[in-house]
C-alpha cells in the first residue's frame, strides 16, 4: 500500500506538448505482486497495482488527475535454460483513465501481449527475437483531451481525444554478448 501527496501535479498542455505546474494532490493504492515457480526453469507471475489519484483543492472543473492510471495488470509466463532455449510472454493492460478534471470523457483501456524467445549460444551470447503487440492491437500508448485546430475548424479549436498509438506488431532480432 502507498500514498503520495504533491504540492503541485505536473500536467499536460495540448498543442503545446509540455509539462506544468498544476493544483495539489494525493495518490494512493495497492500494487501486489506473484511470482509462482512450479519448476526450476519455469516462472509463473502476475502483478496487479490499483490506485486512485486526485486534486486536493477545490475547484468547479474538477477534482480527477486527467490521465491518472487506476489499474495495471501484468500477466506473463517465463521459460529459461530448457535445452538453452529461453522465451516470455507477457499481457500487460492499462485500464481506463480519466482524461479530464470531471471524469466525463475517458480513454479505453489498452491490452498488448509481447513476447521474446531466444538462444543461449555458450556461456555470454544470446540471439534473441522479440514481437510486441503480438496480436496487432489498436490500441493507445497515451490519451490526452483538449481543444485543438484544424484548417476550416473554428478559431477556438475543437475539443477532442488526441492519441499516441501503440506499435503495429513490430518484431526485433539481436544478438546480444554479455560481458
Amino acid at each position: 500500500m502507498w500514498m503520495l501527496g504533491l504540492n503541485s501535479e505536473l500536467v499536460f498542455v495540448g498543442d503545446a506538448g509540455t509539462t506544468e505546474a498544476g493544483r495539489p494532490s494525493r495518490r494512493y493504492g495497492v500494487e501486489w505482486a506473484n511470482y509462482y515457480r512450479p519448476r526450476p526453469w519455469l516462472v509463473i507471475d502476475g502483478d496487479l497495482s490499483v490506485s486512485r489519484g486526485h486534486f486536493t483543492d477545490v475547484d468547479p472543473m474538477g477534482d480527477g488527475i486527467p490521465g491518472s492510471v487506476e489499474t495495471v495488470v501484468s500477466v506473463g509466463v517465463s521459460i529459461d535454460s530448457v535445452r538453452n532455449f529461453f522465451a516470455t510472454a507477457r499481457l500487460r493492460e492499462f485500464g481506463s483513465r480519466a482524461l479530464i478534471e470531471d471524469n466525463s470523457v475517458r480513454s479505453k483501456a489498452t491490452s498488448l501481449v509481447n513476447i521474446v524467445t531466444g538462444y543461449k549460444v555458450g556461456k555470454n551470447v544470446r540471439v534473441v527475437l522479440d514481437v510486441f503487440n503480438l496480436f496487432d492491437a489498436r490500441d493507445s500508448d497515451i490519451d490526452y483531451y483538449y481543444a485543438s485546430r484544424l484548417p476550416g475548424e473554428p478559431a477556438g479549436g475543437v475539443s477532442d481525444v488526441h492519441f499516441h498509438p501503440t506499435l503495429p506488431r513490430t518484431a526485433r532480432a539481436n544478438l546480444a554478448f554479455c560481458f
